[in-house]
């Protein structure tokens, strides 16, 4: 993949692709179009009884973009479990671009002002695209998966791409659907504005939590 710049990384997003190496010391790039896709449906989201206690312990401090290149490299850390991350040199450059122009975010979990968990992932119209996420510290990355979806609800969005389903996101209500029903949820996400909202209240977060006990 020669030539790959946020331009023609967000065309890509908007028919259903998304770049992947196969190691971080791999500079190759390659598009992936999974037969079928992760999704987490927004107005079904299952928070774990325990996970939403901690949610409302309110252990870490929550933050929206403010430490997003550090994010992406944690994620592209090895980790306990994970000796090597699809995530090499070009994606880091490549998002933090698509952060500085607006298009990416991340959700970050701080703990006496220390990094210890969070995720990030792509925005276009009213579709979010998760890409990786990482913790060092218990629940941390869950918490921030929490406060992201809260602020997807908040702020109008339609699709939270998961790109597969994992064992760890099967706990908050990923689905499988094939290809062509993908693109036709993309299609209607990319339609509609949707606002990121970096900030939120407690009280927004509250209701999100309320309502996600009555869906699940």
């Amino acid at each position: 993949m020669v030539g790959l710049d946020p331009k023609i990384l967000l065309r890509a997003y908007s028919v259903g692709l998304f770049p992947m190496a196969e190691s971080f010391h791999d500079p190759t790039l390659y598009w992936i179009d999974p037969e079928k896709r992760g999704v987490i449906p927004l107005n079904k989201f299952h928070i774990p009884r325990r996970l939403r206690k901690s949610v409302r312990r309110a252990k870490y401090d929550i933050r929206c973009d403010s430490a997003f290149e550090e994010v992406i490299r944690r994620c592209a850390t090895p980790a306990p479990g994970r000796k090597e991350t699809w995530i090499n040199k070009e994606i880091i450059n490549l998002y933090t671009e698509l952060y500085t122009i607006g298009q990416a975010h991340s959700v970050e979990a701080w703990l006496d002002n220390k990094l210890v968990g969070g995720l990030y992932g792509v925005t276009m119209g009213g579709a979010f695209f998760g890409e990786s996420m990482f913790s060092d510290a218990r629940d941390a990355s869950k918490i921030s998966l929490v406060h992201l979806v809260a602020r997807l609800n908040a702020g109008g969005f339609k699709l939270l791409d998961t790109q597969f389903v994992t064992k760890h996101l099967s706990q908050f209500g990923v689905v499988e659907i094939h290809r062509s029903g993908y693109r036709q949820l993309l299609t209607s996400a990319l339609e509609i504005t949707a606002d990121f909202l970096p900030d939120l209240s407690n009280d927004m977060l509250e209701m999100f939590i309320q309502s996600t006990t009555q869906t699940s």
